[in-house]
């Protein structure tokens, strides 16, 4: 989904008399596509990773948020790092790594190294992802024709997003799930060409937190592990993350330049865009995540059949995301977020009637409005959070609340890959009571929204 679209991004800088601001635009477009790529193209394969691998439950779980966690984790501070080096330097040492790693997972003999592999690739997307952004703000100077670019940018994400099951289950079924990694070589090799065509970016100091990134790292990557591992083990790690998140809140209220001031969830709208945007992850990914598993280890089908189940549900994204920033410039956020929400909420009960003995017509079709509400009520969320905190704070609520939501995500592949791992059928309809519940619940708070945009 085109959320992660939103980070936080270096200043800007005015467009080159003459220079072409085309080949900006089309290397940030693919290197967004390839980040949000990697976050849908495995769902397919995991059945396939994990009987060649020999990884069960546990092991699929993690192939996915290893590479989540490192992706959230690190996108609280990428931003100032990509000021510090300059944008299109993050931009092409991000690429460089996220190919190498893409190789590396590729070309993994076992599941230790593919799970380091992914790690490294996390990483490398949450430098991309502002430095993309920084670099399309760098090449259009003017306000009009730069929001069309960004809303380009945007876009690539999201249709990277709907092609991902489908380009996964093909690649998976026709070559093996290794091809789903040695696709981003050509793609990243491609991104690199076209930025050798863009201006060198200027570097501008940026402070770096350090310690509060460090415990926020162990704070998630502990409570997911207690959530994934279970048994003995889990209440350690779950110790470990309620002390090292204790640390983080400690760190960023005395720091002069937190990674995440702490006031801005004061503001009513920024924290329930995040409840509200948090709650949505756990809806998308975390259905994304169950039905993959459910349509192959239930219903038989291949990767790609699959991935096919899929198209209708995420080839509506791009279409529902225009359709809700019309709706909300005219009535306000509110009312997109609300409505919007609601139809997630019903298209999530009625996901309860699936079986195995449903048709496959029916299963694709049912998951539409769990995408359709989704799709529309997250533009207006991150618009209404973006207008609720100054100026200068907007880089980084974008960058946390995408850090927040891709941390849902995770928790919920985690939660819902434990279940999984006892009773398919029960993981599924619990899966979506809990998805339904938490929508419910932040459906309601959505309320205390403004009715209409403040300015």
């Amino acid at each position: 989904m085109s959320s992660t679209a939103l980070s936080k991004a270096p200043v800007v800088r005015r467009e080159s008399p003459g220079s072409s601001p085309g080949p900006a635009l089309a290397a940030a477009m693919l290197g967004f596509a390839l980040i949000t790529l990697d976050t849908s193209v495995v769902n397919v394969a995991l059945p396939a990773i994990g009987a060649d691998l020999r990884a069960g439950m546990t092991g699929l779980q993690w192939v996915v948020d290893s590479y989540t966690l490192a992706f959230a984790a690190l996108l609280l501070s990428s931003g100032a790092l990509a000021d510090r080096v300059g944008a299109s330097r993050a931009y092409g040492a991000g690429v460089v790594v996220f190919a190498l790693a893409s190789a590396a997972c590729g070309l993994a003999p076992g599941l230790p190294g593919l799970l380091a592999a992914r790690t490294v690739q996390g990483a490398a997307a949450a430098v991309m992802l502002p430095a993309s952004l920084a670099l399309v703000r760098e090449a259009y100077g003017d306000p009009a024709r730069r929001a069309r670019a960004v809303s380009l940018w945007a876009a690539g994400g999201t249709v990277a997003v709907a092609l991902g099951p489908v380009a996964g289950g093909a690649l998976t079924t026709a070559w093996s799930w290794r091809g789903i990694f040695f696709i981003n070589l050509p793609l990243g090799l491609l991104a690199l060409v076209l930025l050798t065509r863009v201006a060198r970016s200027e570097r501008r100091p940026a402070p770096l937190d350090l310690p509060g990134q460090l415990t926020a790292m162990t704070a998630l990557g502990a409570l997911t592990f207690a959530a994934i591992e279970g048994g003995t083990e889990a209440w350690w790690a779950l110790g470990v993350a309620v002390v090292s998140f204790a640390a983080f809140l400690l760190i960023e209220a005395r720091r002069r330049h937190p990674m995440v001031p702490l006031g801005l969830f004061r503001n009513t709208t920024v924290a329930v865009a995040v409840a509200a945007g948090s709650a949505n992850s756990v809806a998308f990914y975390g259905m994304v995540f169950v039905f993959g598993l459910f349509f192959q280890q239930v219903l038989g089908l291949s990767a790609l059949g699959a991935g096919l189940m899929f198209l209708p549900m995420t080839g509506l994204l791009a279409g529902v995301n225009v359709l809700s920033a019309r709706v909300a410039g005219r009535y306000g956020a509110r009312l997109p977020i609300v409505v919007g929400q609601t139809v997630a909420v019903a298209g999530l009960l009625g996901l309860l009637t699936v079986d195995a003995d449903s048709s496959r017509v029916a299963q694709a079709l049912l998951l539409v409005p769990l995408a359709l509400g989704a799709g529309f009520s997250l533009p207006p969320l991150i618009a209404a959070m973006m207008e609720a905190v100054p100026a200068e704070r907007a880089g980084t609520a974008a960058g946390l609340l995408n850090a927040i939501r891709q941390t849902a995500g995770a928790l919920a592949i985690a939660v819902f890959g434990s279940l999984a791992a006892q009773d398919m059928a029960s993981a599924l309809r619990t899966s979506l009571l809990i998805s339904a519940g938490l929508l419910a619940v932040t459906t309601l708070v959505s309320l205390r929204l403004p009715r209409r945009r403040t300015r």
